[in-house]
């Protein structure tokens, strides 16, 4: 097994109206490149943060290297030239040009010459293909090269892990391609990476693991496989997929059907579904529920309808289920009705268990 170079138990981080962090845990061995996913909010940034004692947790231990960072004994200034962090908003020197920017901490910390010092400078601006922008200052580049240059200096301190919080997110979308090639660089040579990103592309090609997280925590974590093909939570799979949600509960043959039809439109307006598809899900709505399944209903009936629309496939799902006994509208239902489902449908199936359950596709 690799070597394990951090190592965080129980970290909890508490603000005075927010806990972002309840109870992290997570191991990170050497060579693991892992994206850190999830919604606003969700102590991702606050987590890095931690990890470089740039904030203090509440609670919980962290180790680097065996050693515990999170002791009052530990000398932090050291461990930290181990640890390097690419921020959002890149912190270069204004009054440094940029080969100045990238030696003056190797030559300064880690008492490197001036000379050595230079030279890898120059090796790693042209990893990030910024050498010629060597004598530059940082106002007469553009955001994506001021980001390039952050990590080129992050990178000359020779850390053991880099830490990167949202290091696109500050950028035009044009400049954002540039900085995760040369993330992907320092990926492929084996470098240790803690990525905290809202590109999901990315996080599934460079990434050897995944964390998302939510409600306080690592709320799931496996191969980019696992969590963006197969994700097995609820939260989780809403979030890869972006999912939008819509769901009604029926219990009266009397139920408002107008309402309801108004409330599916407004959904779809106010999650941009196309017009079409709005207008597919609420004919579907009235064939399969009102024309054939509520009229079939005995007394205490509960028919359950879930709308799901998908942002990053622009599908929709509808799925219907409802108690009593077997009842496909598909096959035993009104026919007009089945030739309009079938036909503004991509796919459709009915299964009978516990419940009657029909799941209904649109493209």
């Amino acid at each position: 097994m690799s070597e394990c170079l951090i190592k965080i138990e129980h970290l909890r981080k508490e603000y005075p109206n927010v806990v972002p962090l309840k109870d992290v845990n997570a191991e990170i061995y050497k060579g693991d490149v892992i994206s850190v996913i999830g919604p606003s909010g969700t102590g991702k940034s606050t987590l890095l943060r931690c990890l470089n004692q740039m904030d203090e947790p509440t609670s919980g231990r962290v180790f680097i290297n065996n050693e515990e960072i999170t002791d009052s004994k530990c000398d932090l200034s050291k461990v930290r030239q181990k640890m390097g962090m690419v921020f959002q908003s890149f912190n270069l020197f204004a009054n440094l040009n940029i080969i100045d920017n990238i030696t003056v901490a190797p030559i300064t910390l880690l008492k490197m010459p001036k000379k050595e010092a230079q030279e890898l400078a120059c090796e790693l601006l042209k990893k990030v293909g910024l050498l010629e922008k060597a004598e530059n200052f940082p106002d007469e580049l553009s955001g994506g090269q001021k980001q390039r240059v952050a990590i080129a200096r992050a990178v000359a301190m020779s850390p053991d892990i880099l830490l990167f919080d949202e290091p696109t997110s500050a950028l035009d979308p044009t400049m954002v391609s540039e900085v995760l090639t040369a993330i992907k660089i320092l990926a492929k040579e084996g470098m240790t990476m803690l990525i905290v990103t809202h590109e999901m592309r990315f996080a599934k090609d460079v990434s050897t693991r995944v964390f998302y997280m939510d409600e306080g925590g690592i709320y799931e974590e496996g191969t980019p496989e696992q969590i963006f093909n197969n994700p097995q939570k609820e939260k989780t799979r809403a979030f890869i997929h972006r999912l939008k949600k819509y769901s009604v509960e029926i219990t009266s043959k009397n139920f408002d059907f107008i309402e309801t039809v108004a409330q599916i439109e407004e959904f779809g307006l106010k999650n941009n579904i196309p017009s079409k598809m709005i207008g597919n899900i609420q004919l579907v709505f009235e064939e399969i529920v009102s024309t054939n399944i509520v009229p079939h209903m005995k007394d205490g009936f509960t028919i359950n309808v879930d709308i799901e629309y998908s942002e990053l496939s622009g599908k929709a799902v509808m799925k219907v289920e409802y108690n009593g006994a077997r009842f496909d509208p598909l096959k035993d239902g009104d026919e007009l009705s089945v030739k309009i489902i079938e036909k503004i449908t991509s796919e459709v199936s009915y299964e009978y268990g516990d419940l009657n359950t029909i799941v209904l596709t649109f493209e």
